[in-house]
């Protein structure tokens, strides 16, 4: 070999583009499945999935193959099409992410505490938590109202739904464990929540007197939820919808709303494409555009 003679190149590797591999699962997930599973959610729930979630779906629709003993997903979704009512419930609950705290995106809970200060009513304020997850938000709510009237018993009333059943299940319960309190101050803890046998926090009677939960499905064309309100939360729902059915929501937000009531959305989200219908009026605090 010459000194400007070089070794053959070793192959190489394969690049890892972040994509798992398919080889080795239970169930053969085609993209004509993951495309029809796309249509199914969207039609139902106004979901629109992106192709970067074709393995979280194949994981967690494959818990519901194995649940009904079926070997492929043509099997499955044909049970869906079919319109099997029990399993579109564990579809979409399967299918719907549930990411929350108490206090989330605390900048909020100010806005909302002087909102409520302000507008101090002869009868009744109310609010409706469009996206109650496992409750966290909702009783976040409910303790910020508490805090604004200092009572347990404020004049305000909260409705909470969710397009989950299983997570509306839990936020009704009003049970947390202590890290998913851990964001609340001492003072908190003792005033609004009992502490169980079992290490558990829950919330006070008192509070519950304020709060009522349902199943929602934000595109019916129907909804169960009748204004108006003092304050509307929907936050970091809109991202999981494509812009014309945002707007639809929007357009049926709006007459839900008070003259001076307030819609809060998520960190991420913001309403340009609906400016007709609502002005920013703080961070992610939209109030009704004056006609």
């Amino acid at each position: 070999m010459t000194k400007d003679a070089r070794p053959p190149l070793s192959p190489l590797p394969p690049l890892n583009l972040g994509l798992s591999s398919t080889a080795n699962r239970e169930f053969k997930f085609t993209q004509q499945d993951f495309e029809r599973v796309k249509k199914l959610i969207y039609d139902y729930a106004g979901i629109a999935l992106n192709d970067s979630k074709h393995d979280m779906v194949y994981g967690r629709l494959a818990k519901r193959l194995r649940a009904h003993n079926f070997n492929t997903f043509q099997e499955y979704l044909v049970l869906l099409e079919r319109g099997n009512e029990a399993e579109w419930e564990a579809f979409i609950n399967s299918l719907t992410t549930n990411l929350t705290s108490f206090f989330r995106e605390a900048h909020h809970f100010p806005v909302l505490l002087e909102h409520l200060r302000a507008n101090k009513p002869a009868g009744t304020l109310n609010i409706w938590c469009s996206a109650a997850s496992t409750g966290e938000e909702p009783w976040s709510l409910a303790i910020t109202a508490a805090e604004a009237f200092d009572s347990l018993r404020p004049p305000v009333k909260i409705i909470s739904t969710d397009l989950d059943t299983s997570v509306l299940k839990t936020a009704q319960a009003g049970v947390y464990s202590a890290d998913k309190v851990d964001k609340l101050s001492p003072q908190q803890l003792s005033k609004f929540f009992n502490k169980r046998a079992d290490g558990q926090f829950e919330v006070k009677a008192e509070l519950r007197e304020m709060m009522s939960f349902r199943r929602q499905n934000l595109i019916d064309p129907m909804w169960s939820v009748r204004g108006p309100f003092d304050a509307i939360f929907c936050r970091n729902v809109m991202i999981y919808f494509d812009r014309p059915t945002q707007l639809k929501i929007l357009e049926r937000f709006a007459p839900l709303l008070k003259p001076n009531g307030l819609l809060f959305v998520g960190h991420s989200e913001n309403l340009y494409h609906a400016a007709h219908l609502f002005k920013l009026q703080g961070k992610t605090v939209y109030a009704l555009e004056k006609r």
